[in-house]
């Protein structure tokens, strides 16, 4: 699922179509595009191209469209006769696709390259009239984003298994994490956090705020205040805030649960009032039993509770928040002792090169018995190193887009391993999103997360 979506005149991209049966415009201007790209790779890219005809049947029609930046091409396309001439970009019907009617679609797709940036396609029309994506002229298309994840979603509750908005519909929320705030906190500033809402499209940021480890435990206040401005800052852009609790160290989070009642009362009595703040009150416990997990957050979420009744609180899970799967585990221990509260939701983390089929086989069966949100994963091997595992990322955010199970990628950083998403030295600049400043795996996540949404907003 991923937002792999509508360009509309309102998000500006003008679109066309109309018949082409001699005369030119003898079609009613209505038609609507969905634009997405399917994958990245270093100097290239796959992309869907979906006209929707909103108006007259057409036989015969050619889809135009501009591919600016620098050396944009296509270098191979599907479903239909492709040209290029200059950035401008030419596509014409096969036998099979060449009459559409009232409603019908042609899907589209191609391979393209590029050099420097890669910007979306602009200026679509077909048959050289431009549309605005509706038979009426203009406005939202159904099913598409009303502005910002937050405006479109509202304050998020649970809904059975499911993630759900404030229409009472479940939807996936496609992000990234921070790294430690206490090493990498000069990656989340006004350019950096501006791109990942903007070019990234994310719809939420993990505040990963360590406790031990140089965090929150040797200045409270400090790094309290420092979670609340990236609150603050992912509201302004229309971003989920997720609060993280960044528990590795020891692995019992009952070693922390005084410091999490005082954290967890100071953050919710702040932010009470926000519709865009999750709580996760355990990173990853490990070397602990779930009932030992359960006794900690039946501890932690009134306190949560007393200050905001409303937000929904993540509850990590045994071995590394795995369900249990990596202690020989899985899902039925907490289907048979759930801890004792609502409007709760638990954890389980990845990383595709180390977790694999009886990992995803887990998720699967356990998305239909418990609500799942997957507060942390890697693309790589569980080190946060070595090779991308493409095929293993793949199967797994594919899994979670079927089962509409929200994520927080690791890591927006330009850490020196290769589970970040930035190269090095990016966050001493203000470029977050170009192909020069994203390693493989930040390419891989921009891809799928800078697809539309299209969150059901009735």
């Amino acid at each position: 699922m991923k937002r792999l979506m509508a360009v509309l005149a309102a998000c500006a991209m003008a679109l066309g179509l109309t018949a082409l049966t001699g005369s030119p415009a003898s079609a009613a201007a209505g038609c609507k595009v969905e634009y997405g790209v399917s994958n990245q790779w270093q100097d290239g890219y796959q992309a869907t191209v979906k006209v929707t005809n909103l108006g007259d049947p057409v036989t015969g029609w050619k889809l135009s469209f501009s591919l600016p930046g620098t050396g944009q091409k296509v270098v191979q396309g599907w479903n239909g006769t492709w040209s290029q001439s200059g950035a401008t970009v030419g596509v014409t019907p096969v036998d099979w696709n060449r009459t559409l009617a009232t409603g019908a679609s042609a899907d589209l797709g191609y391979v393209g390259a590029f050099s420097g940036a890669n910007p979306a396609p602009t200026s679509f029309a077909l048959n050289g009239v431009a549309c605005t994506g509706s038979t009426g002229g203009g406005g939202e298309q159904p099913g598409g984003d009303t502005g910002t994840p937050v405006a479109a979603n509202g304050q998020l509750h649970v809904c059975g298994t499911h993630l759900c908005n404030q229409y009472d519909r479940p939807i996936q929320l496609r992000g990234m994490s921070t790294h430690g705030i206490q090493w990498f906190s000069k990656c989340y500033n006004s350019a950096s956090l501006d791109a990942l809402a903007n070019d990234w499209k994310a719809d939420l940021l993990r505040i990963a705020m360590y406790v031990q480890e140089d965090g929150y435990e040797t200045d409270p206040a400090a790094f309290t205040a420092r979670v609340n401005s990236l609150v603050d800052e992912a509201e302004a852009r229309g971003m989920y805030a997720l609060i993280d609790f960044h528990t590795l160290t020891p692995g019992d989070p009952n070693y922390n649960l005084e410091r999490a009642k005082t954290f967890f009362a100071s953050v919710a009595a702040r932010n009470a009032n926000k519709k865009n703040v999750i709580y996760e009150i355990a990173n990853e416990p490990n070397g602990v039993s779930w009932q030992a997990i359960k006794s900690y957050a039946e501890r932690v979420l009134p306190v949560i509770r007393a200050a905001d009744p409303d937000a929904v609180v993540i509850v990590g899970t045994r071995g590394w928040s795995s369900l249990g799967v990596s202690d020989g585990s899985d899902e039925n221990e907490i289907v048979s002792n759930p801890v004792n509260a609502s409007n709760i939701m638990y954890a389980f983390h990845f990383y595709a090169a180390s977790h694999k089929d009886n990992y995803r086989t887990t998720v699967n069966r356990a998305a239909s018995r418990l609500p799942l949100f997957v507060t942390e994963f890697g693309t790589v091997s569980a080190t946060g190193g070595g090779a991308l595992d493409r095929a293993s990322t793949t199967a797994w955010l594919d899994l979670l887009d079927q089962q509409q199970i929200s994520y927080a990628n690791w890591t927006f950083s330009d850490a020196p391993e290769s589970s970040a998403a930035l190269n090095p030295g990016t966050c001493d600049g203000t470029d977050y999103s170009s192909a020069e400043t994203l390693t493989e795996s930040g390419a891989l996540l921009k891809a799928r997360i800078s697809t539309p949404d299209n969150f059901p907003t009735s």
